[in-house]
């Protein structure tokens, strides 16, 4: 516990010591809920907006938008040009309001269930000849733990869910020449068009611990990796060297979001060596009302699967090819998505061999009305060459696997209150289990946001969805950014 407490702070004391010895050389459940923008894009501003933005508390510096606060600091001499730091803290809470009273013995998960202070750390630096590098942590501590008397919890469960500190974004990119850009460190790639529903977006794993709560955006785990963009004409061609061998972050034995009532077998995980490394090539096209793009990749399966033919069953991970495309296409305030991607090599527990699979997805986004965008996604998973093996317990794995997610976003108060509400379910009426989440978020000021919301379930075949009917709860957060 004090090590744990230990790392935690360091990290916070690194992060903040970093910027300030440069300155004294000187007088930034993997298919449930979905996303909007790849994190490091940027927006850049028109330069004849500088008198307008300075009136809301924003100056433009360098094509981009900073606060003002930041440049107050910059012209005070407390961070240098070539520096920038930015973070969060924020203080999150969860209230379990349908849990039954536990078995004698079992953890209680009723009432308060989390209450868990955060801190994001961000310093980028400005490198000569337009090359830059962004250095990110993240910790968290839960104190909900301490709270109800850490005895009451299993081992995997502290181990996870209490505190966590780890470099989030760490990388260095820039142009090698007129049309090759680089990209090489901890960072994050989004694939596929869709907002909601994981069809190629294969690259990065998921943080499923508290499957629902927020949107994959937030959700996405950094993979260290090589990136090469090349530019030509309206394409663009990407490749990419995964040399970090990472997989999602699931709920585990002890969480009440754990299907099962025993702990899983060991997890046997590929080091990140030279011969486990990843590859995958991507090439976009941006064009008038469409876009269009093709992916390919060489991947370790982020589903384990368990090996009964060792002495003690464990759990392993399979090399996997994904063949995929992904096409948008604008009409007047519609947007129609689609998405396919062919799998090669799945393996399964209770089958007798490898199995191909085809995703397919459409989708429809509608923003016609004022201050709101309508969104609703469909995808079917085949499994070709099934047997009926598959569908028995424990795994329930079915031939064709529906997904559908409706989403509603709007916003109030010239844009400081939003209102989000996504229904998900599995199956086609539903079957394989189903979620409900309401969100408000409300911009208390430049730096505060509240958000805070409900999340339902119901459960369902799906492997996720067995037990977690009276998971429901009320969320909230308070969240300072800087």
């Amino acid at each position: 516990m004090i090590r744990r407490h230990f790392r935690l702070y360091l990290l916070v004391l690194f992060m903040l010591g970093t910027p300030a010895l440069a300155l004294s050389q000187e007088p930034s459940l993997d298919e449930v809920i979905g996303g909007f923008q790849e994190p490091g894009d940027e927006i850049k501003a028109d330069p004849n907006l500088d008198d307008v933005l300075l009136g809301f508390g924003e100056v433009e510096e360098s094509g981009g938008i900073i606060s003002k606060k930041k440049q107050v600091a910059k012209e005070a001499g407390l961070l240098p040009d070539w520096l920038d730091l930015s973070g969060s803290l924020g203080l999150a809470l969860s209230f379990n309001f349908a849990h039954h009273a536990p078995n004698p013995g079992a953890t209680d998960f009723r009432k308060l269930s989390r209450l868990k202070s955060t801190l994001d750390l961000d310093l980028d630096i400005k490198l000569p000849d337009n090359w830059q590098a962004r250095i990110g942590g993240q910790a968290f501590y839960d104190a909900i733990y301490s709270l109800r008397g850490r005895d009451n919890y299993s081992y995997k469960l502290l181990n996870d869910y209490e505190d966590e500190v780890e470099l989030s974004e760490v990388y260095l990119q820039g142009a090698v020449c007129d049309n090759l850009d680089l990209k090489i460190g901890r960072q994050v790639v989004v694939w596929g068009k869709s907002d909601n529903i994981r069809i190629t977006d294969v690259l990065n794993p998921l943080d499923n611990r508290e499957p629902g709560l927020v949107d994959i955006e937030d959700l996405r785990l950094p993979v260290t990796m090589t990136r090469l963009d090349y530019y030509f004409g309206k394409w663009n061609l990407s490749g990419l060297l995964l040399h970090e061998v990472r997989f999602n972050k699931d709920p585990v034995f002890g969480s009440d979001f754990f299907p099962g009532s025993r702990p899983l077998p060991r997890e046997e995980k590929p080091s990140s060596n030279w011969n486990n490394q990843e590859c995958a090539l991507a090439l976009n096209g941006i064009f008038s009302g469409w876009d269009l793009s093709f992916y390919g990749a060489w991947l370790w399966d982020d589903r384990a699967y368990i090996d009964e033919t060792a002495v003690n069953p464990r759990l392993c991970h399979s090399r996997i090819l994904m063949l995929g495309t992904a096409l948008n296409i604008a009409y007047g305030n519609w947007l129609i998505k689609s998405e396919a991607a062919y799998l090669d090599g799945l393996t399964y527990s209770s089958a007798i061999d490898r199995k191909n699979r085809l995703d397919i997805l459409i989708g429809l986004e509608y923003t016609g009305f004022n201050e709101t965008v309508i969104s609703f996604e469909i995808a079917n998973r085949h499994i070709f060459a099934f047997e009926k093996a598959l569908e028995q317990a424990p795994f329930y794995i079915e031939e064709d696997d529906f997904q559908s997610v409706f989403r509603l976003t709007r916003d109030f108060q010239h844009d400081t209150l939003q209102l989000t509400l996504l229904l998900s379910a599995f199956g086609l009426t539903g079957d394989g289990g189903s979620m409900q989440r309401l969100t408000l978020a409300y911009d208390i000021s430049d730096d505060f946001k509240l958000t805070g919301g409900l999340i339902t379930y119901q459960n369902g075949d799906r492997a996720l969805f067995r037990s977690i009917g009276d998971n429901d709860r009320l969320f909230g957060e308070l969240c300072y950014s800087f």
